[in-house]
């Protein structure tokens, strides 16, 4: 059992929660992820990234949406709550080093996971511009954590509400169309987000990183479910990732697997929301 140390809400239905884990605290790098189990009889299995750890008191922090049925009960535990199974540090993580300046990219929840190879990527000497976006200004999430580890942080917003009125992708085309360019662009967010990230970068030739971790389910290898299309072989996004060459991905054969349980997750969201409303 992990017991939650601590929550808050970020935007609407967006979370953040502290998490006593004091051996994933120790072990976990940037980039990796949990698998997280509200109910070992029958209960799914989600995986979230770890946005940050606390090896002092034995923490981990995670940031979710709430999004599908799991994100929807959890989202209603309260400080004191446990969970009643969490496993990991689980996938590859993510190689840092100083590459020189880096562009790091956040689509909506996506400043979640990103947020730790940020840290990670300053505390290597990086020079560090970060791209965070949202539909509007209450969906921007972490806005001064990034702030505090960027030499310059541009916020974008679809309509306008806050900062530029930008997709994500234009500071990043401008900042590749600049002399000299990114030595190393990372993107995490939507899929179609991070698809139009590698699109907007391949020209330029700069490195792109992007994290499928949207895609996993058993997180373990055994399920097979977030198999990808890299470099046209296939990878398991759990075990061989969650990060990918974005330049390499098929992001299209992706999209339309994401979309093949879209029926089932829609009941799954019904029912969740009927529970509620029975509550």
């Amino acid at each position: 059992m992990n017991r939650i140390l601590a929550k808050e809400q970020l935007s609407q239905q967006v979370f953040r929660i502290r998490i006593e884990a004091p051996l994933i605290a120790e072990e976990r790098k940037p980039g990796q992820f949990v698998i997280l189990q509200l109910d070992t009889s029958y209960g799914e299995r989600i995986p979230l990234t770890i946005a940050d750890a606390d090896t002092d008191e034995g923490s981990i922090t995670l940031i979710f949406q709430a999004v599908g049925r799991t994100t929807g009960l959890l989202k209603d535990y309260s400080v004191g709550n446990e969970i009643e199974n969490l496993l990991g540090p689980l996938g590859k993580p993510t190689h840092i080093e100083n590459f020189g300046h880096v562009v790091a990219v956040g689509g909506g929840i996506g400043a979640a996971p990103l947020y730790p190879i940020v840290q990670a990527m300053k505390r290597a000497g990086n020079r560090l511009t970060v791209v965070i976006g949202a539909r509007s200004r209450e969906l921007i999430i972490l806005e001064a954590e990034m702030q505090a580890l960027a030499d310059e942080l541009i916020v974008c917003t679809d309509d306008g509400s806050y900062g530029r009125k930008a997709l994500v992708t234009d500071p990043l085309k401008e900042l590749c169309r600049a002399e000299p360019r990114p030595d190393l662009a990372l993107a995490i967010g939507p899929p179609i987000m991070m698809k139009f990230c590698a699109d907007t970068t391949r020209p330029f030739d700069v490195p792109t990183v992007v994290s499928l971790n949207t895609i996993m389910v058993d997180g373990t290898g055994m399920c097979g479910g977030c198999r990808v299309t890299v470099a046209d072989q296939t990878r398991f996004v759990c075990v061989d990732g969650p990060e990918f060459d974005g330049h390499q991905v098929d992001f299209d054969n992706m999209l339309k697997r994401l979309g093949a349980y879209r029926e089932q997750e829609e009941t799954a969201r019904r029912d969740c929301r009927i529970a509620e409303v029975q509550r």
